[in-house]
Order: structure tokens, then C-alpha cells, then sequence
């Protein structure tokens, strides 16, 4: 009885995600082609490139422009932020600062706060329900 080893690959929307990048901006081999998780490691390990010029200039997926403006993907929707951003066009919205940027920012933070408060209450429980099983 042999075994073979399965390599597992992805679609490129998938390693694209994975990478951070918007798949549309990447070359057309890797669009058209699937990707190893090896292939994945080596992207991730030395970047060609391509893929640095993307992280570095864009365009960007949304989860990074949000990222980028300290906001969250839903806030970028209801700012009118539908399509993929340029590094250029992400700073100059944060110059910019539209009303729409400063009150998702300020939602965020609230949601980062609250997070941090249910966090800090459940390992208070935790540590009162260790104490009393001892």
C-alpha cells in the first residue's frame, strides 16, 4: 500500500485573500492558474515583485482599504467606498477626511472599546469560576 501526497491548492481569489491583494490587479498567470499551498508559503516568504508593488501601491480589497482608514468593510458601504482604492487615493482620503470617514472611524473605535470591555468581563468570570472550583 503506497501513499500519496495530495497537494492542496486553492483557487487565485483564495490566495489573493490570503495575500492581501485585489485579484484583478495581478498578473494573468496567477489569475488563470491555481495555487499550492507551497506556492502560498514562497509568495508569502520572498514576494516577487509584482506582489510587492501591489501591497506597497495598490489598488487594495476592501478589507485592506478599511484597514487602511480604521474602519470596518460595512462602514466603507455606507461611505460610498465600493470599489478598490490606490494607496495614493487612501491617503488622500484621509486628508481629505470626509464627515463619513471621521464618524465610521469613531464607530470603530467604540467597537474596539466594547470589545476590549467584554473581553476584560469574561476573563473576570473566568478567573471568579476558577477561584471557586478550587
Amino acid at each position: 500500500m503506497t501513499s500519496h501526497q495530495n497537494t492542496q491548492t486553492m483557487k487565485p481569489a483564495t490566495a489573493a485573500k490570503k495575500l492581501g491583494v485585489y485579484l484583478e490587479a495581478t498578473p494573468a498567470e496567477f489569475q488563470e492558474g491555481v495555487v499550492s499551498r507551497s506556492e502560498l508559503s514562497a509568495l508569502q516568504a520572498d514576494p516577487p515583485e509584482w506582489l510587492q508593488e501591489l501591497r506597497r501601491n495598490g489598488p487594495h480589497p476592501r478589507p485592506v482599504v478599511a484597514s487602511k482608514l480604521g474602519v470596518s468593510i460595512a462602514g466603507l458601504a455606507r461611505g460610498g467606498v465600493t470599489e478598490p482604492l490606490t494607496t495614493e487615493q487612501i491617503e488622500a482620503l484621509k486628508q481629505e477626511s470626509p464627515e463619513w470617514l471621521q464618524r465610521e472611524r469613531a464607530t470603530q473605535a467604540e467597537v474596539r472599546k466594547e470589545a476590549v470591555r467584554i473581553k476584560e468581563r469574561n476573563t473576570e468570570r473566568a478567573e471568579k469560576a476558577r477561584n471557586q472550583d478550587s
